[in-house]
């Protein structure tokens, strides 16, 4: 039987890939939940079935030639049964109206390859320990009217960890670097897999794991959706304007000033802060050396990041860190220095 049904601590999802247009299965479509290390392709009947730890995720949907989809599930959500993921085959046009608006950079990767790194893999300890192994699948185009460099790739990007022991499969939906602001934005869909080796090397890639998940974004979601944000070394502030200077505010109670509100039916919780720009402050740990260079005027004791939450717009939190509207927030300081590089997937447990 296709759809959801909950255990107690995992839950699956089954269903079934189709061709938009024809109707006919898709065998070897790749159906993951993103940014984790659980996927699978589909069989000959393109029927697939995935076993997820408790929580939230993108399910993922690719194939080759067709357009890529996604949609939102956790262990308390109830989707329909049989259920069917109908993939739309890709429009060549599109591709090459983009190719005439946008002008490629034949030696895109001698030209831009270094930007791209420290933007996407990042300058990290673990990030200096990370290389991509496929370059060549990435297309440069670069817009004079606009100061602005895209990157796409027509297949995953792979990318080996070799601090933090993961080989990353990523679909890039978007890359762009903006020369004016020197703002760099990237989405998409990665997929995570265990290097195995010896025991020494596990050790050590448990050990930097949890040096990684230590302050992240991911460790940040879980307390707060857990309740635990003092223990576990955060502190909340809001950043303010006052008269055109930035100064920030102490906050007594984190839950009262992001309004928590967990739905006990849905296994979720809701925040909305009370300013758009939150400042979290970790204080169990220095930051890197190579955040200097990032920030020469970095705090030296403790890490700092800026959250800013789009007007109007709240945050929904899965009990496994997952949280969306992702689009909806922009982070600074510290985890804006953090790349693909210090990225753990959602199934990660520190200690584990």
């Amino acid at each position: 039987m296709a759809g959801v049904f909950c255990q107690s601590t995992h839950f699956s999802i089954s269903g079934k890939v189709i061709d938009k247009n024809t109707g006919n299965a898709l065998q070897g479509a790749s159906v993951f939940a993103q940014n984790t290390t659980l996927g699978m392709a589909t069989n000959a009947e393109g029927k697939f079935n995935l076993s997820l730890p408790n929580g939230g995720y993108d399910l993922v949907i690719t194939f080759t030639g067709y357009t890529t989809e996604s949609l939102r599930i956790n262990n308390a959500t109830a989707l329909e049964e049989n259920l069917t993921i109908a993939l739309k085959p890709k429009e060549k046009s599109l591709e090459e109206v983009s190719v005439i608006v946008t002008s490629e950079v034949k030696d895109g990767w001698q030209k831009y390859g270094q930007l791209f790194t420290d933007n996407f893999i990042g300058k990290s300890i673990f990030s200096k320990q990370t290389s991509i192994k496929n370059p060549e699948v990435l297309k440069f185009f670069f817009s004079k009217k606009r100061n602005r460099l895209k990157v796409i790739a027509n297949e995953p990007l792979v990318v080996v960890n070799d601090g933090l022991g993961y080989y990353i499969k990523f679909l890039i939906d978007s890359f762009t670097h903006d020369f004016e602001s020197n703002v760099t934005q990237f989405i998409g869909y990665p997929l995570f897999e265990e290097i195995q080796g010896t025991a020494d090397m596990q050790a050590s890639w448990q050990r930097n794991r949890n040096i990684a998940y230590k302050g992240s974004m991911l460790h940040f979601m879980r307390s707060f959706y857990n309740r635990t944000l003092p223990g576990e070394g955060f502190e909340i502030q809001f950043l303010v304007n006052n008269n055109d200077r930035e100064t920030s505010i102490q906050v007594k109670d984190p839950y009262l000033a992001l309004n928590y509100a967990k739905d006990d039916s849905l296994k979720t919780v809701e925040f909305i802060p009370n300013q758009p720009n939150v400042i979290v402050i970790y204080n169990k740990a220095k930051p890197q050396p190579a955040y200097f260079d990032f920030d020469p005027g970095a705090k030296k004791d403790f890490q700092v990041s800026t959250v800013s939450v789009a007007p109007g717009e709240s945050i929904i939190i899965e009990q496994n860190g997952y949280f969306f509207d992702q689009t909806d927030v922009t982070t600074n300081g510290y985890w804006g220095f953090e790349k693909i590089g210090d990225m753990l997937p959602y199934d990660y447990v520190p200690g584990n």
